[in-house]
């Protein structure tokens, strides 16, 4: 090696010793300088065990049917350990605007979530993305879409199911297992059912029609234009009546189901899966 080239050597040695001096890493310049060649990933950041667990439970109760149980894409939703969005994100500045805003125009909904429980799912999306960009050789088959186990899907209890479906859950004041419902897992199976369940696509508004005395009869909204309302009842039978005779008031077909996110323990919504199942 020649004295010049050792010279050069020793010269570049300096200066990155002196950029580092003044706050500046490898790939980075001062304002105006020239960017390096040199692309430095961000270091794994380390997060507490138990908020990732945390992360995890709720990943898997309100995310897992379109993002997967490992983020790691599922039918319907993207792998999370390649999204631009989340590799950009810093603290969850970005998941986490995402997560309370949703995405209606792609089909996900908002979520009413705790900074805590925000934390935890950011915690356990970046490890995630962390242990994928760690594994050897990337990820193999179905373009590194992993899907839902169906074991996953299968592992709730009938009978608990029905009952928080007539009872806490609330689904009864819409639907009925003879009515709208019958034959549901005929149409629909596996993943697809619960994506029915939680965020259903299509979804029929509800309406409450008050009669001139007084009487409430409440259903699933079939028809309505200036003359006339119709519904479906809990019984599965067509009502209707001229809308100059009565009061009703329309909700939102998807709006019970967005509010029930926030009232849905992993249990649950396993039991009422299993329930499902059973309506063919």
């Amino acid at each position: 090696m020649s004295f010049q080239r050792t010279a050069r050597h020793g010269s570049v040695l300096m200066a990155t010793l002196w950029l580092a001096s003044l706050g500046f890493s490898a790939g980075q310049t001062p304002a105006g300088g020239k960017q390096s060649s040199i692309d430095v990933k961000p270091a794994a950041r380390s997060y507490p065990p138990e908020l990732v667990q945390q992360g995890s439970a709720l990943f898997r109760q309100d995310c897992s049917f379109c993002h997967g149980r490992d983020a790691g894409g599922g039918e319907s939703g993207p792998d999370l350990t390649r999204s631009k969005l989340v590799a950009a994100d810093v603290d969850g500045d970005k998941i986490g605007p995402m997560i309370r805003n949703g995405r209606p125009d792609k089909g996900m909904p908002r979520f009413e979530r705790s900074e805590e429980q925000i934390a935890g799912l950011v915690a356990f999306i970046h490890t995630q993305l962390d242990s994928a960009r760690a594994s050897e050789g990337g990820r193999k088959g179905n373009g590194g879409r992993k899907g839902v186990d169906v074991s996953d899907l299968q592992t709730g209890n009938v009978e608990a199911g029905k009952k928080y479906f007539e009872g806490a859950g609330g689904c009864a004041n819409c639907h009925s297992a003879t009515g709208d419902l019958a034959g549901l897992a005929s149409r629909y199976s596996g993943l697809e059912l619960e994506e029915q369940m939680l965020y259903p696509r299509h979804a029929k508004s509800k309406v409450s029609v008050t009669l001139a005395s007084g009487q409430t009869i409440t259903g699933t909204l079939d028809y309505l234009d200036e003359f006339t309302v119709g519904l479906i009842d809990s019984t599965g039978s067509y009502r209707s009546w001229r809308t100059r005779d009565v009061k009703y008031k329309v909700d939102d077909g998807l709006d019970a189901h967005v509010e029930q996110f926030s009232r849905y323990t992993d249990t649950d919504v396993h039991d009422l899966m299993a329930y499902l199942q059973t309506l063919r």
